[in-house]
């Protein structure tokens, strides 16, 4: 390959991983609150694809993309906080109601979404990291979606949030020991139902990058899985906010491999590089979660030891 073509596939796979990358930074830092928490949300690729949906439309009718981007958070809220309260219920199985939400959440999103296939809706403006370049593939390679440095702030915010203050104490607590925390005078529920709404909040802002940026409509294909490898990513970043970035660009980057080498004019094997995040996760759970131990940094309420 020539100079310009390595300089033409570096550019896409770093501007792919931003792209691509964008829904899983969201929605694994909000699966990362939730499960500091100490509940799970296998909920979240409904979450996903009913914000993407009201992103979308939200964006359509308001003719804002940024109305879009708070009324995909606004369902993302909503259908978490849906969980967090059905899982405070007596012998309600967290996994099982994920499952259950998921399903609800992408049926109704078909459902509401019929007459948002074909509109376009106004999009999130992209910041130009490609303007040093005069090669047109690298300016529009590294178009960056203006909600990742929202999402980099808001993983530094959680970071910071489970050392220093006082409410991420508390989640952190919840998410090691109910009974400690109950023995202090607070409800674990609460905690938990306050935690997932609000890691469904984060979730949603990934449905808005999805449609309202990249790929930038409405499908009912859209997600194809994303939510539900969040999961397997905060598991590889040990449920820490600031190695969730990295994991979801990661991915990000892995997704995106095979449109940047078909951008230099190597198309064979592109089916199969599509399959690489999906590979890629396998390997993660088959090397993290071994049978009889605990994954390092793992909230004590989530062990499987318990």
């Amino acid at each position: 390959m020539t100079v310009d073509q390595w300089i033409a596939l570096v550019a896409g796979i770093v501007g792919g991983a931003l792209r691509v990358g964008a829904p899983f930074l969201f929605v694994s830092l909000g699966e990362c609150l939730t499960e500091k928490s100490g509940r799970i949300n296998l909920g979240l690729e409904g979450v996903l694809v009913l914000s993407a949906m009201a992103s979308f439309g939200g964006a359509y009718y308001f003719d804002s993309p940024w109305a879009g981007v708070l009324v995909g958070a606004s369902a993302g809220a909503a259908l978490a906080l849906l969980h967090g309260l059905l899982c405070s219920l007596a012998r309600v199985n967290d996994v099982a109601t994920g499952i259950a939400l998921m399903l609800f959440g992408t049926g109704l999103a078909f459902y509401l979404g019929k007459p948002l296939i074909q509109p376009q809706a106004p999009q999130i403006p992209a910041i130009p990291l490609g303007f040093w370049s005069d090669n047109p593939v690298v300016r529009s390679a590294l178009q960056l979606n203006a909600l990742v440095p929202i999402g980099l702030v808001i993983a530094v915010f959680l970071y910071w949030g489970f050392a220093r203050t006082r409410a991420g104490l508390l989640v952190r607590m919840a998410g090691d020991s109910a009974n400690a925390t109950r023995a202090l005078g607070y409800s674990v529920s609460a905690i938990r139902i306050a935690a997932t709404t609000a890691g469904g909040a984060i979730a949603g802002l990934g449905g808005a990058s999805l449609t309202l940026f990249y790929p930038g409509s409405w499908n009912e294909g859209i997600s194809s899985g994303q939510g539900l490898i969040a999961v397997a990513l905060v598991i590889f970043a040990r449920w820490s906010p600031l190695r969730c970035v990295g994991a979801a660009f990661l991915f990000g980057g892995a997704g995106a491999f095979g449109p940047a080498l078909q951008s230099i004019g190597v198309g064979w094997g592109y089916h199969l590089f599509n399959t690489v995040p999906y590979v890629l996760t396998l390997v993660i759970l088959i090397f993290t979660c071994k049978p009889g131990s605990v994954a390092i940094g793992s909230p004590g309420e989530l062990s499987s030891t318990r």
